[in-house]
């Protein structure tokens, strides 16, 4: 293929190459790359999500960068790429959950929101004028279930193509084959959600091959109830890992 065949097929948001790829899909997976990274970790009672924050200044408000959301009490998300594009995603996201319940008097589903956002996802691969998201989510909740029912708890990822996938830990953003591996190695399936916050937490780390400030980084669970970690928890988590850095103490 030459130069001016490809760059057609790059400006067709919506045109398959005669190789069978969508650029602007590919091209959005690489936004979520270059976005910080976030973790998700599914343990025995409960999904942690966290997040790695960049603070491009020290005169900005690290609590104004969103990167973990509530959907519904039992359902959270957090992003990698184009922030504003993931904010998008929540604002639907959050709209399905509240009309599942308005509709049918219970809660939304884990797997049945992240097919609801990923359907949605996938229709912008496919019109024109439109492009594709820059942004990828992680999706944790737990399953609604009965009195008499153990909680289940899910995890699940989003792609720019609209493709939904289940984990038990994974990373999402710039270094997250480093994070993925570091989860390989030290994942377990039984593990408590504490457990799972000092794995999130400490892969984070690993990744960016140093100690982490508490203002860096956001940390919540979902077992079986959303609960975002406030700065002190999340102070007292690190220093308990020897993860925190000194100048933040």
């Amino acid at each position: 293929m030459n130069g001016g065949q490809q760059q057609a097929y790059d400006r067709g948001t919506n045109i398959f190459s005669p190789d069978g790829r969508l650029y602007q899909v590919e091209y959005a997976r690489e936004a979520v790359r270059r976005g910080s990274v976030s973790v998700g970790v599914r343990t025995r009672d409960g999904v942690v999500l966290a997040a790695r924050k960049h603070v491009r200044s020290p005169l900005l408000e690290a609590d104004g960068i969103e990167k973990l959301h509530k959907i519904d009490d039992h359902l959270g998300v957090v992003s990698a790429g184009h922030v504003a594009d993931a904010r998008r995603l929540v604002d639907f996201g959050r709209r399905r959950a509240q009309t599942d319940r308005l509709r049918y008097g219970e809660p939304i589903g884990v797997e049945p929101f992240t097919k609801a956002v990923t359907d949605h996802v996938q229709e912008f691969t496919q019109q024109g004028g439109a492009r594709p998201f820059g942004a990828a989510l992680l999706v944790g909740g737990v399953e609604p279930t009965t009195a008499d029912e153990d909680p289940k708890p899910r995890l699940f990822e989003t792609d720019p193509s609209g493709t939904p996938h289940e984990w038990r830990a994974t990373a999402i953003g710039a270094n997250d084959d480093t994070v993925r591996e570091y989860l390989e190695a030290n994942y377990d399936p039984q593990s408590s959600v504490q457990s799972g916050i000092e794995l999130a937490l400490s892969a984070l780390a690993d990744a960016e091959d140093g100690p982490l400030a508490p203002e860096e980084i956001s940390v919540a669970t979902v077992a079986p109830t959303y609960r975002a970690l406030d700065a002190d928890a999340r102070r007292d988590t690190l220093d308990s890992l020897d993860l925190l850095d000194e100048q933040a103490s």
